[in-house]
């Protein structure tokens, strides 16, 4: 079976098999504004899941920015976690930037802090980490930029929980740190044979259809594996489901995604739920 962005038939709940009472964390990048210029739907998008990314000012996001996406967050009660990246406003961190391990554990350490201490002074606290674009990518596949990622969580707080791409060397980084770690895989994304995520380059690695995200993550969650474009079965598991809140496709795929899960019986949850379920 060859993935592509083809319209595919609609799958029937009724063909999935072992789904009862599963759990599955949705998440979504948000706080990607900065200054002036608006980027995402947060406000229509934050409502739909249970984990909100939230920039910290480094690829996007000011203190500005972040303190408004930390509010809506609290108005829904949805989960808050730091979303760290490279210093790159200009290239929104989906460029690689060679750094030293040690740098990458404080800029990530940095990162959270800025935005625990903003969180604080409404109230809120941080529950997870999920690193952004080009940083996330690096990590997935060398194990020093994963274990700086692990440490500089680490550094910060003990008690978050990594979100780390399914499959990749952050999973095992942030285990071997005394991290609790949700495997995580992408509603918008399609996988190469390794399990990666496909480079943007290429013309289909990102999801825009709403009825082949909502395939995509039903076969996801219910079958415990990453299917690639090539059509082989990559298990692992999947405690949480992620949306770029910058595609202008981020709501109607979230609300695609939830219909499906939702009518096949899996629950959407805090991640902590979900982690607390798998454990």
């Amino acid at each position: 079976m060859h993935w592509t962005h083809k319209r595919r038939p609609n799958i029937l709940t009724a063909d999935i098999k072992g789904n009862a009472n599963m759990k599955v964390c949705l998440n979504a990048d948000m706080g990607e504004s900065f200054g002036r210029y608006s980027i995402g739907a947060d406000a229509e998008l934050m409502p739909l899941v249970t984990a909100a990314n939230i920039a910290c000012g480094m690829h996007a996001g000011d203190p500005s920015v972040m303190t408004t996406t930390i509010g809506l967050a609290l108005q829904h009660g949805t989960g808050i976690g730091a979303h760290p990246g490279f210093n790159d406003i200009w290239g929104f961190g989906r460029r690689q930037i060679a750094m030293e391990p040690r740098d990458i554990e404080y800029l990530v350490t940095y990162q959270i802090g800025a935005l625990r201490a903003l969180a604080e002074s409404q109230g809120a606290r941080i529950v997870h980490v999920k690193p952004h674009g080009a940083l996330n990518n690096i990590a997935h596949s060398d194990a020093d930029v994963a274990g700086a990622v692990a440490r500089g969580v680490r550094a910060a707080d003990r008690d978050l929980v990594l979100f780390a791409n399914c499959l990749s060397e952050m999973t095992r980084t942030g285990e071997a740190a005394g991290l609790r770690v949700a495997h995580e895989a992408y509603v918008d994304r399609l996988y190469d044979e390794s399990g990666k995520m496909l480079s943007r380059r290429l013309p289909n690695a990102v999801i825009r259809e709403a009825d082949v995200a909502a395939e995509h993550v039903l076969r996801m969650v219910t079958e415990q594996a990453i299917t690639t474009v090539g059509g082989t079965k990559l298990p692992t598991p999947i405690d949480t489901l992620c949306i770029h809140g910058d595609e202008p496709t981020a709501v109607s795929l979230a609300v695609a995604s939830r219909e499906a899960l939702t009518a096949a019986g899996v629950e959407i949850v805090p991640v902590l739920d979900r982690l607390a379920e798998a454990a």
